[in-house]
C-alpha cells in the first residue's frame, strides 16, 4: 500500500506540461493555500491573484544559526521563492546556481529566496550552500514538518519551489526541478503586479 503514494510522486515529476488554473477553475483558496495537483501537472500558476490561497506560519530553525527561527514573515511585503531542497539531491545541484542567480538578480526590487533543507545534516547542507556561494537564507527541517504550512503538498517531491507573491499567496509551484529560463519570467510577472489591497 505504500507503493501508492510513490508511484502517484513519481507520475507528478514525470508530466513536464504547464497548467494555468483558469480563473472559474481554480481550487477554492479563499483563505489558506491548500495544495491540488490537476491532472498530475508539475507546473501551475495560480491566476487571477484573488484565486490564490496564503501560507501561513512557515517557519523553522534557521540552517546558518541553529538559535534563530526563519519565518516567512521575516519577508513581509516580498516575493518569497520557496524552494525545498537536500545536499543529497542531484538535481537540486543543477537548480540552485538559477535560484542564486534569481536572488542575486530580482532582490532589489522585493524578492528573495527562502530554501527548506530536508532530510539533511546540517553541516553538509551548510558546505553544500557555501560551496556554491549561495547568500539566501534556509530552513533546516530533516523531517519536513515546516511544510505543513503548504497544506497537502507531497514531501517526497524533492526539489521543488513554491513561487509566493507580495502577500505570501501561493503564485506558482514547480514540481521537480526548475532553470531559470521558466522561473525568471514566473517572478518577474509576479514582482510586477499590485500590491494585494492596493488595486
Amino acid at each position: 500500500m505504500r507503493r501508492l503514494p510513490l508511484l502517484v510522486v513519481a507520475a507528478l515529476l514525470l508530466a513536464g506540461c504547464s497548467f494555468t488554473a483558469p480563473s472559474g477553475n481554480a481550487p477554492s483558496q479563499a483563505r489558506e493555500f491548500t495544495f491540488v495537483a490537476p491532472g498530475g501537472q508539475t507546473r501551475l500558476t495560480y491566476d487571477p491573484p484573488e484565486s490564490r490561497g496564503a501560507v501561513r506560519g512557515l517557519a523553522g530553525q534557521d540552517l546558518a544559526d541553529p538559535a534563530r527561527t526563519t519565518s516567512l514573515q521575516d519577508f513581509a511585503g516580498q516575493v518569497v521563492v520557496v524552494n525545498i531542497w537536500g545536499s543529497w539531491c542531484g538535481p537540486c545541484r543543477e537548480e540552485i546556481p538559477d535560484l542564486q542567480q534569481v536572488h542575486r538578480l530580482k532582490r532589489d526590487d522585493g524578492v528573495t529566496v527562502l530554501g527548506i533543507a530536508v532530510r539533511d545534516d546540517r553541516d553538509k547542507a551548510r558546505d553544500f550552500l557555501r560551496d556554491r556561494g549561495v547568500d539566501y537564507s534556509s530552513i533546516f527541517d530533516p523531517p519536513g514538518r515546516s511544510l505543513a504550512a503548504l497544506r497537502g503538498f507531497p514531501p517526497n517531491v524533492v526539489p521543488s519551489t513554491i513561487v509566493l507573491d507580495r502577500g505570501h499567496r501561493v503564485a506558482a509551484i514547480f514540481l521537480g526541478s526548475v532553470r531559470i529560463s521558466e522561473l525568471l519570467p514566473a517572478v518577474e510577472r509576479i514582482a510586477a503586479e499590485p500590491r494585494p489591497g492596493t488595486g
